[in-house]
């Protein structure tokens, strides 16, 4: 538990880049700031004569070192429990018969008490791999098919991989250093996407470390002669392309030569996990591909998202591009085979609306095409989502503004076209003044840019050159991004202070009664007032079980899918020192009620409200204060004011 904290610490300060107070990262891992100061010295011993974790007044951020020891975090030294795990698990799963608990003890110098409890965390492993551990006297085996066993040695090297990214150590430690399969496969991977997109293919280069895994293990196993039969039927022409590819480069690379059922099974993954058709490949192709039913709920459960939530989603070509998705992770979901996806903890944090809009699709679809979608599949979902909502991005989004550049030639006609140019996706020039007195009163554009100095101050004048530089559309960019940002928080303050119930207001969240016990909680007094029922509380417990509302690392947002709340209200919750939520820890957690006729409150709470919670300082100034609802209100006021 100790290193995986310190794990946990390591990560956290790379992610976050900055200096972090040994205060606020106790509340993040829920120890106290002593056993942060005893652990930055563990992560340094790592690293010896060089610096993992700096330290200084302002606190703790990640050194130069960081990587090198996050990966020495899961080195397996010697005796360690997992160190024990891996080899155990090789044994079994390299022994038909078993292993014998007493001989393996000695030559792991611990006790058969100790292996004992160590089997105990074997078997934990176990579920939904099809396995089970048999006991009989002094042997210990393993008994399941061949696939079952892959799958377990699959899970392994994910729980080894920080976030789902390639680590061909972690690799290594679970087959083991004298593993075929755990060398040379930076080459292979180079190659392999390369030739699939010579045969037309998108590769999606998150999902292509879990292919590469599975190649490894399956070439790992069949040097052991433990390779997959064939399955009768006769291959398509696309499987037969992909495994053609696939035996040659394993091969060349590997030195392995894989059989028929190993082929099989191996271009299946890869056809379903990692490609995509190519831009040139029409519509009429893509659905020719489609099962009717994946088809059909796919557009059912769009066109009731975008209508759900206001958004521009229900198009043919998204449509159709999310139902090939779709029926990939179907297959997936049949072999559990799920995908990893290292984007999904800052999709959930950069961009929660539409991380929202797809955990209620894959809601949808779970319902219709009964798929168990794991976070990693639905932040899949999120990225279509994304990709499809910036496509249709409206052009009102872009702040006007106007040039002031006294007529000289034409000076004012080249600065607008330089302007044009690198700032054209931010801004809209919608006037030019050449005047080198111009009435600055009457200029309400969003923004001035000016080349001699203005009569009047403010946010929205920025001083530019006339030739542009680098400079000037850096500080054009930052006067846009915080016009932008001053008004999304104008637009939360006006509109929480309505939500806010101040009778839903609850200091000092227990850490030990759990999620479902903390929404009861807040969700009682909005039952209380009316604004909620009880099964609104109980679909919110469903949607969180669905995928974890922690947005942040320090702010949950528990809500039902469905606006049948009389009004939306916001109940919030306080918790000093941070109580577990999903796989993290969170401070703050507001049980959000939403109404139909209030659409709009959902884009402001799910984008503005967490923008707000995902600033650290914002965090602690709010928990550390906000003793009461009349506090509360006063402090997040005063961040949103900045």
């Amino acid at each position: 538990m100790t290193r995986a904290r310190q794990d946990r610490l390591l990560g956290l300060l790379v992610r976050d880049g900055d200096w972090l107070t040994a205060a606020a990262l106790a509340d993040g891992l829920g120890v106290t700031p002593r056993s942060i100061r005893s652990y930055v010295t563990a992560i340094n011993a790592r690293v010896p004569g060089a610096v993992a974790v700096e330290s200084g007044p302002l606190g703790y951020r990640a050194g130069p070192e960081a990587p090198v020891a996050l990966r020495a975090g899961g080195a397996t030294d010697a005796g360690t429990p997992r160190d024990r795990l891996h080899t155990l698990v090789r044994a079994l799963l390299d022994e038909d018969d078993g292993i014998d608990v007493f001989e393996t003890a000695d030559a792991l110098h611990v006790s058969p008490a100790t292996l004992d409890a160590d089997l105990a965390r074997v078997r934990g492993l176990l579920g939904g791999t099809e396995l089970t551990l048999e006991r009989s006297a002094s042997r210990a085996r393993l008994r399941g098919t061949e696939m079952a066993q892959r799958r377990l040695l699959s899970r392994l090297a994910h729980d080894e991989m920080d976030a789902g990214s390639f680590d061909l150590e972690a690799l290594r430690r679970t087959l083991g250093e004298g593993s075929v399969g755990a060398h040379a496969f930076g080459p292979f991977k180079t190659e392999l996407v390369t030739e699939l997109n010579a045969l037309g293919y998108f590769v999606n280069e998150f999902g292509i470390a879990d292919v590469v895994m599975h190649i490894a293990i399956a070439a790992d196993r069949v040097a052991s002669h433990r390779g997959l039969d064939a399955v009768g039927g006769d291959a398509s022409p696309a499987q037969a392309e992909v495994a053609a590819i696939l035996g040659r480069l394993v091969e060349r690379h590997v030195g392995v030569q894989l059989g028929a059922g190993d082929l099989q099974h191996l271009s299946t993954i890869v056809l379903t996990r990692i490609v995509a058709p190519g831009a040139a490949a029409p519509a009429d192709h893509a659905r020719e591909r489609l099962e009717p039913e994946v088809e059909a709920a796919v557009r059912e459960v769009v066109e009731q998202a975008a209508a759900e939530f206001l958004v521009d989603i229900a198009h043919e070509d998204f449509i159709l591009r999310l139902a090939l998705h779709v029926q990939n992770l179907r297959h997936r979901a049949r072999e559990q085979a799920w995908s990893r996806n290292p984007l999904t903890r800052s999709l959930k944090s950069t961009y929660p609306m539409i991380f929202e809009v797809a955990v209620f699709i894959a809601s949808g679809l779970q319902h219709r095409l009964g798929i168990p979608l794991l976070d990693d599949e639905i932040a899949y979902i999120a990225m279509h989502v994304g990709g499809r909502l910036e496509r249709s991005r409206r052009a009102d989004q872009l702040l006007t503004a106007t040039i002031v550049c006294p007529g000289y030639y034409e000076l004012h006609e080249l600065l607008r076209s330089s302007v044009d140019r690198s700032l054209g996706q931010a801004i809209e020039v919608v006037g030019v003044e050449t005047r080198v007195d111009p009435d600055w009163a009457s200029i309400d554009t969003d923004l001035v840019l000016t080349t001699i100095d203005p009569a009047v101050s403010g946010d929205r004048f920025v001083r530019i050159q006339p030739f542009l530089t680098d400079a000037d559309v850096d500080r054009v960019q930052t006067a846009a991004a915080r016009i932008r940002r001053s008004r999304r928080l104008a637009r939360l303050r006006t509109e929480l202070e309505r939500y806010f119930v101040p009778g839903a207001f609850v200091r000092g969240l227990d850490a030990d009664a759990g999620e479902e016990a903390v929404i009861r909680r807040l969700g009682a007094p909005l039952v209380a007032e009316g604004v909620i029922d009880e099964d609104y509380v109980e679909r919110t417990i469903e949607r969180e079980r669905l995928s974890s509302t922690a947005f942040t690392d320090a702010l949950a947002v528990p809500h039902a899918l469905g606006m049948t709340a009389t009004r939306t209200a916001i109940a919030v919750g306080i918790a000093d020192p941070s109580i577990p939520w999903g796989e993290g820890r969170v401070q703050v957690v507001a049980v959000v009620a939403f109404s139909e006729s209030d659409r709009g409150a959902f884009q402001t709470v799910f984008e503005q409200f967490v923008e707000v919670f995902s600033e650290r300082d914002s965090v602690q100034r709010i928990v550390r204060r906000a003793t009461d609802f009349p506090g509360f209100l006063d402090e997040l006021v005063a961040v949103i004011d900045g």
